[in-house]
């Protein structure tokens, strides 16, 4: 008898009401319905028109959308994203299976056809990021780095350990309920600005990178595969560059999505060294994304990251009040940062796993 599952690549649309929307937002539904499981109906959901321009350009990374069917119905999803640089050895993947489709035998189709296409690519590092639910009693799983634990018998990680993956790092997820009160947010300013001293200045714009800081933007993405934690995984640098910057800005406005930064200038050298990013939807009542938050490893130890943070909520709540609250993600082991969260007031929302697998 023939399997009721199939498993395919599905082209990239070039416009949601063309050829092959329907598949794209069919597997769009999917992933957030995985994430919603998890962080419930508001948060780590991005709507089909938010992720496509970025599923589009193809320039640095190669990426493959993938579906498993159920007699023809999209039950499951995955992207598989590596790196265009011939060098590289490494397959980035995130996987869903609709929750109501579980324990069927997709999730283990889709891990098939994902571990086969990234064998013949010539890229056998698997890595991949799961999202857990939260399990408070069973036993525990812990990565190398030591810090941060998730439940053995947790559906996802239970299926990841029985393919072979071994977890590298925990990620706490957390979310900031807004507003913050605003005498906290200048106290924590003014603290951290002293802490810094003369010789860091504040920068903080809306929307387009402006061209002077466009290099400095470049490498500080640049050193993110560097300077951020990664425990055992395998990081390549990625080719930054200020026309790039300029791209990503282009995305993001077709993408729907308002980018506010916040940066400290190093007086000086003139360069940036430190960096906030939010992404707030143009649905206002949608929750914030905190993208890179990251301090150059020599510019360590001045509270400036705590710096770039409360000066880019400060910019929020004054561009959208109505914003509920802001989700950001860390390592465990990034204790600096968690520090700085949790001083702000950020409360831990769930957690997310980083698996590997060398085929």
């Amino acid at each position: 008898m023939a399997s009721p599952i199939t498993v395919e690549e599905i082209a990239i649309p070039d416009t949601l009401d063309g050829p092959g929307a329907d598949d794209f937002r069919a597997a769009i539904e999917i992933r957030n319905r995985a994430s919603q499981l998890v962080f419930g109906e508001a948060a780590g959901t991005n709507t089909p028109e938010e992720l496509l321009p970025s599923l589009q350009e193809q320039t640095y990374d190669r990426k493959l959308p993938i579906v498993a069917r159920w007699h023809g119905e999209i039950v499951g999803m995955a992207l598989i994203v590596w790196s265009v640089e011939p060098d590289t050895r490494v397959t980035w993947v995130e996987a869903a299976v609709d929750p109501a489709w579980r324990n069927r035998g997709i999730g283990t189709a889709l891990v098939d056809h994902i571990e086969a296409a990234t064998q013949a690519a010539g890229r056998p590092v698997v890595q991949a990021g799961g999202l857990h639910e939260v399990m408070e009693t069973g036993p525990r799983i812990a990565p190398p780095t030591g810090y941060g634990t998730l439940p053995r018998d947790e559906p996802v990680a239970r299926f990841l350990l029985n393919r072979g993956y071994t977890l590298e790092q925990v990620h706490r997820v957390s979310f900031l309920h807004l507003p913050v009160a605003a005498d906290k947010l200048a106290a924590h300013r003014a603290a951290a600005q002293a802490r810094a001293g003369d010789e860091y200045r504040l920068q903080t714009w809306i929307g387009d990178t402006p061209e002077r800081w466009r290099d400095d933007m470049a490498t500080i993405f640049r050193r993110m595969a560097t300077d951020a934690p990664s425990g055992n995984l395998e990081i390549d640098e990625e080719p930054w560059d200020a026309e790039r910057v300029r791209q990503n800005d282009e995305r993001r406005k077709r993408a729907g999505r308002t980018a506010l930064a916040a940066a400290i200038e190093h007086i000086p050298s003139g360069r940036l060294v430190a960096y906030n990013g939010l992404s707030v939807p143009n649905e206002r009542s949608r929750p914030v994304d905190q993208g890179v938050t990251l301090v150059l490893k020599e510019h360590r130890g001045h509270r400036l990251g705590m710096l770039v943070k409360v000066s880019n909520i400060e910019q929020l709540q004054a561009f959208s009040p109505r914003s509920p609250f802001i989700m950001t993600g860390n390592a465990e082991e990034n204790r600096p940062m968690l520090d700085v969260n949790e001083a702000v007031g950020f409360v831990p929302a769930g957690y997310a796993g980083a698996w590997k697998k060398t085929l």
